[in-house]
């Protein structure tokens, strides 16, 4: 009879090394492994069981070590680290390649006209604004008024960036024209993911010693991990949106695109897929996920509070958000 599973693993932490960048990148390949949006209910409570039983000193009869790191994925991949809500489904890390891959292929494709332009802008800020509010850090609320002060700001911001380069880039190369969609969706990601995250600006976000126990909360925590998250999520979109557009204009003047300009969108979306499974994980892993500052950064009040009350702590961590 095969000996129970030891309750002394620690599933708080990720299974890999997050200490280095392939540790953290075999880490997010997993949570954002798209198969997992196709995941039932059943499946999620299922996952949810074993890992709350298991920090209770639970063992499912049966269960082996890789099932429940599989158990302990499935539940990251659908549950807030910090709240522990369900997320919505197209907010979660794991929809990211399908949902992208979509919306900036035909971002890339129908640039040309206002309209379109209007459209998948606002399309593609709609889709940031669910990720942003769902992927927060911390456990505060954000309130109805400020999702939509973010949310039209964002959207405005990426509009206006998209029509205004659209403009100038009218009278230079084609190739050039193809790039407006990046310039916008950076420009959109500096004003979105701060604004739709500027309660923990405000208020700041938990932080905690290295044993998880939480000491309070900083807004300068959260200015370090807001600018961390808004770095890669650039750096996320620039493969999907810098290489395809050299290779759509060598394609567009070949014949087969002349006979079946239609097929123009399809092969965009698939270029943009492809290098979508490899940027959103390495990206993800550019910073721990549990992120970390020096006390002397803290602000005065706080590292105060912290060297009285816990003197021999000199860094404190927190969840950087996604």
């Amino acid at each position: 009879m095969a000996a129970e599973l030891s309750t002394s693993i620690n599933i708080k932490e990720p299974r890999w090394d997050q200490s280095t960048f392939v540790g953290r990148a075999k880490h997010f390949f997993t949570v954002t492994d798209p198969r997992n949006v196709l995941l039932t209910n059943e499946q999620l409570a299922h996952a949810h069981k074993i890992i709350t039983d298991y920090r209770q000193g639970v063992v499912s009869p049966g269960l082996t070590e890789d099932e429940l790191w599989r158990a302990k994925y499935v539940f990251d991949s659908a549950f807030h680290p910090d709240t522990g809500e369900k997320m919505i489904l197209i907010g979660r890390m794991s929809a990211q390649v399908p949902m992208n891959m979509t919306i900036t292929g035909c971002m890339m494709t129908f640039y040309k006209t206002t309209p379109a332009v209007v459209l998948w802008q606002w399309i593609n800020q709609s889709f940031n604004a669910i990720v942003n509010y769902t992927n927060r850090s911390g456990d505060a609320p954000i309130t109805v008024n400020q999702l939509g002060t973010a949310y039209v700001s964002a959207t405005t911001g990426a509009v206006a960036t998209a029509l205004g380069l659209n403009a100038l880039t009218k009278h230079v190369s084609p190739l050039i024209g193809r790039f407006v969609p990046f310039a916008a969706v950076a420009a959109a990601n500096c004003i979105n993911i701060p604004l739709m995250r500027q309660r923990e600006l405000q208020h700041g976000i938990p932080i905690t010693d290295e044993n998880d126990n939480r000491l309070g909360q900083s807004t300068k925590a959260a200015q370090q991990a807001i600018s961390q998250v808004v770095v890669s999520r650039i750096l996320m979109a620039s493969p999907g949106m810098a290489i395809p557009p050299f290779l759509m204009n060598h394609l567009e003047k070949k014949a087969f695109l002349k006979k079946f300009p239609w097929m123009s969108a399809p092969i965009q979306v698939g270029l943009v897929g492809f290098c979508l499974v490899f940027a959103t994980p390495l990206c993800c892993a550019l910073f721990p996920q549990k992120s970390s500052m020096s006390v002397s950064r803290l602000e005065a009040e706080l590292q105060e509070k912290i060297r009285a009350n816990h003197p021999g702590v000199e860094r404190v961590y927190f969840n950087k958000g996604l």
